[in-house]
């Protein structure tokens, strides 16, 4: 199969709004020009001069479009795109224009089908269907509520996808890998654009930060599993690390409803490896099929690697986590309190348990306390700690990230100790380090631990290190990108 195409989607207000916006476009193999959008609708216009290949659409608000006039006005827009030469024309399978679809026989006709409210069960049969019509190419877009929903597409993508002319798209956050593999979907063009409730990506961000020019449908495929992932860094990190390697992979986020969802889209996409963060560090541990011993000690894994249709799971967060300390810190006999029990909570207990220190453990929940007191025999101190009681504080809490930049988890008045280590990354400043260095505290935010674990991981999966340099230099970047976004908002 070869590479699939990119299609940038533009709307304007007007034609002449439209027409501008389309000849902003860079880095683009197709347009897709969205004339239910503007309120002065002129084809002539909106192809006049243009310079790359366009799909012309006018979608009704019944399929979830922008245009309110008479179905009999649209086909008349329609209609007029085929005659003056549109490369292709976008028909709504509902709309049964199969006389213009009969007109070119077929050719130059996208023939599109959208749920908008859930995964339609006769995928399968929907296709064979339009298909039947002799249309070029058959879009499919569906509603995505979990990253498994993009299971059905896929499996779509490996049964129809090898006659061409699909085009399969999981819109919403869950529907992201369809965007970015669109190779692996089967799909012979993915759209990119600015209509982010429907899930679009930038083409900038499509091309620079994912490659997507570059990927295959045996490109290996790694990714970030979590809660809320969208944000992380880590995509920009290892994506910069497996460019300067010269490896033939990806590394995508992978928003999951739960750790079983993850489970089940991963092993049907064959996944090569992950990332595991908040909050299925623990809850995978039990969906993988081996587990080496430093994770099976601390209870998590945040790093899952494929071996012969096996998944492998491994904890690099303590030997992360340590790195920072080990030329800053004398460890052995500090009193290190900990907050929160949550995965990073049991690495970051084991790990300093390991090197001498007295650990106390302090969570909101007192039975999460406990269950990582069982791994580690640790003291479990109070919500908050004590002023006085600790030498190091380090925050496993999600408390303070962005975007919730202005919240805390202990109160500036109880920064007593000498160090306090946040790994927490975004933002590099956390309140609880501006606060804790106000104090005269020593601070160690948490971008360090997350480029040292990010290296393990990536040492693990391919048996060869990450130039020195290139992941921090790659989150920083990154960072950098995402603040200016903020102040941008602001």
């Amino acid at each position: 199969m070869s590479r699939p195409l990119l299609c940038v989607t533009v709307t304007g207000e007007t034609t002449a709004d439209l027409r501008r916006k389309r000849d902003a476009v860079a880095d683009a193999d197709l347009v897709e020009l969205r004339l239910d959008t503007v309120s002065d609708p002129s084809v002539a216009g909106a192809l006049a001069g243009r310079r790359r290949p366009v799909i012309v659409t006018c979608r009704p608000e019944w399929e979830g479009g922008s245009f309110r006039g008479s179905e009999e006005d649209r086909k008349h827009i329609l209609n007029e795109a085929l005659s003056l030469g549109a490369e292709y024309v976008d028909l709504e399978w509902r709309a049964r224009f199969t006389d213009l679809v009969a007109q070119t026989g077929g050719r130059r006709i996208v023939l599109s089908s959208h749920d908008f409210l859930d995964v339609p069960i006769d995928l399968a049969a929907r296709v064979h269907a339009m298909r039947s019509t002799g249309a070029e190419v058959i879009k499919i877009a569906v509603a995505t509520k979990r990253l498994s929903d993009c299971v059905p597409l896929l499996d779509l993508g490996a049964q129809s996808g090898r006659q061409g002319g699909l085009a399969l798209i999981g819109m919403g956050e869950f529907g992201l890998p369809t965007r970015i593999l669109a190779a692996r979907f089967g799909s012979m063009w993915t759209y990119a654009g600015s209509l982010n409730e429907l899930g679009q990506l930038t083409a900038q961000t499509l091309i620079k930060d994912y490659h997507f020019r570059s990927l295959t449908d045996s490109t290996e495929v790694y990714g970030l599993t979590g809660g809320a992932v969208v944000h992380s860094v880590s995509p920009s990190m290892h994506n910069a690390a497996f460019r300067a390697a010269h490896l033939d992979a990806i590394y995508v986020p992978l928003p999951a409803a739960s750790a079983e969802d993850f489970v089940t889209f991963g092993r049907a996409i064959g996944i090569s490896g992950a990332s595991v963060t908040i909050p299925f560090k623990v809850a995978l541990f039990d969906h993988v099929d081996e587990v080496y011993a430093v994770a099976r000690r601390i209870g998590a894994i945040n790093t899952i690697r494929a071996q012969d249709g096996r998944w492998v799971g491994g904890n690099t967060d303590a030997v992360g986590f340590l790195e920072p300390l080990r030329d800053r810190v004398r460890l052995e006999g500090l009193r290190a309190s900990i907050l929160g029990a949550g995965g990073a909570a049991r690495a970051v207990t084991v790990a300093l348990a390991s090197c001498g220190c007295s650990v106390r453990l302090h969570a909101r929940a007192r039975a999460q306390a406990e269950e990582v007191a069982v791994l580690t025999p640790v003291e479990i101190g109070p919500w908050p700690p004590e002023p006085g009681s600790w030498d190091l504080l380090i925050n496993c809490t999600p408390v303070g990230m962005y975007p919730s930049v202005d919240e805390t988890p202990v109160p500036a008045e109880c920064l007593t100790g000498r160090y306090v280590y946040d790994l927490i990354y975004n933002p590099t400043a956390t309140r609880l380090l501006r606060e804790a260095a106000a104090r005269g505290c020593q601070t160690i935010g948490g971008l360090d631990m997350l480029v040292a674990q990010a290296q393990e991981q990536f040492q693990w999966w391919t048996g060869t290190k990450a130039l020195p340099g290139v992941m921090r230099e790659a989150a920083l970047k990154r960072l950098a990108e995402f603040a200016r976004d903020e102040n941008h908002l602001v």
